[in-house]
């Protein structure tokens, strides 16, 4: 088996989570991943908790498999070393505010005159243009000004952030997307290209549905909880011992699961249709419930699913960990430490490829400037 995007080398001037996020997913599919860290410090996240001997799991789990060179981009000796390696580098990304690399000389403009083959993936709060291009921004900035908060949570209730930090980690993901595709345009054309992703950007694109309900309506959505306000019935439901999900996204889900609940409600025009219930999703949900309370969780999601109905519980990370379907398809790997045993549980890679190696563990993250020699000698050996 041969991993996709083995032979290809980026050079990862990132830290704490879009870009390493990015860079991650290219070393799952097979890439080396140099990256370039500040002498002393390194990434942010090698400070952040939780701890393990000594090392942050937060940091372990989002840079395994890659390797560590500390370089000053100041230092005349660094910057000889720097651009020797951008030489080599097929992809060079970066997460610093803009402005900062033209500083050090490194800009687009600068790195593409020198090597017309790099592909270079900037990832930002605001991108690279714009009046706010240079304003910084974290996770929650993005997802309060890109509109994800205005949405999540409770009616009536103080707006929240989501759990994950999908500011970061669909920016991440874009920038992968987006440096794959200028990837193939330069194997074909011979010239790279320059990506710009922006987290406030990405939260944008995720608005799918808040964004038509507000272009037709204009007015914007409020927060629903966990109700998807275009498609009923589509939230959580009691049972008698707590709450689970039930998401019958058209007609022919609600008519079986009238039948499996034994309501005669198909017909009714009050439901009868996904805009009546949408209409009546209240008195839906009361009519729901006045059944699934009379029996436990896992009593009505097995009985549903015997009947097609798309259900499931509501798991927390620990059962997620657990759940078999998860542990098949092989998304809860082992981060190795530098001994090679087994130092924690990290996700594993969502893209499942034929002959893509896809191991239950993953390579150490690299303690800072680990690599140095290594990278010296493979640049030595160019």
């Amino acid at each position: 088996m041969t991993a996709p995007l083995a032979g290809y080398t980026i050079l990862d001037l990132t830290h704490v989570l879009a870009g390493p996020y990015c860079t991650m997913t290219f070393a799952d599919l097979g890439a080396e991943v140099i990256k370039v860290e500040q002498p002393g410090l390194g990434d942010d996240t090698r400070a952040f908790p939780p701890f393990k001997d000594g090392k942050s799991a937060y940091f372990a789990t989002i840079n395994h498999g890659k390797k560590s060179i500390a370089l000053d981009l100041k230092d005349a000796d660094d910057r000889v070393i720097f651009e020797r390696l951008v030489a080599r580098a097929d992809v060079l990304v970066e997460n610093y505010r803009p402005g900062v690399m033209e500083r050090l000389g490194y800009g687009w403009e600068a790195l593409h005159a020198a090597y017309p083959r790099l592909v270079y993936g900037a990832v930002s709060g605001f991108g690279h243009t714009g009046p706010d291009a240079k304003r910084p921004a974290y996770d929650m900035v993005v997802q309060a000004r890109g509109g994800v908060m205005s949405i999540t949570g409770e009616a009536g209730r103080d707006p929240v952030r989501v759990g994950a930090s999908i500011g970061d980690i669909v920016a991440g993901m874009f920038l992968a997307q987006g440096i794959l595709a200028a990837l193939l345009d330069r194997d074909r054309l011979g010239k790279g290209r320059k990506v710009d992703v922006a987290m406030l950007d990405s939260q944008l694109a995720l608005l799918e549905h808040a964004v038509a309900i507000t272009s037709v309506s204009g007015q914007p959505p409020a927060p629903s909880g966990a109700r998807h306000p275009s498609i009923t019935p589509f939230e959580t439901f009691h049972a008698s011992d707590g709450l689970f999900v039930i998401a019958a996204g058209n007609d022919r889900l609600f008519e079986k699961l009238c039948i499996a609940l034994s309501l005669p409600l198909s017909d009714d025009p009050r439901f009868a249709t996904n805009p009546a219930r949408c209409e009546n999703a209240r008195l839906l949900k009361r009519l729901i419930e006045a059944v699934t309370l009379g029996d436990t969780r896992a009593h009505w999601i097995a009985k549903l699913t015997a009947a097609g109905i798309p259900t499931g519980p509501i798991q927390n990370v620990a059962e997620v960990l657990k759940d078999p379907q998860i542990k098949a398809r092989n998304m809860v790997v082992d981060v190795l430490d530098k001994n090679g045993r087994a130092a924690y549980f990290a996700a594993g890679n969502p893209i499942k490829m034929t002959d893509n190696p896809d191991p239950p563990t993953r390579a150490p993250a690299p303690d800072l400037d680990a690599n140095r020699g290594e990278i010296l000698r493979w640049l030595d050996e160019g």
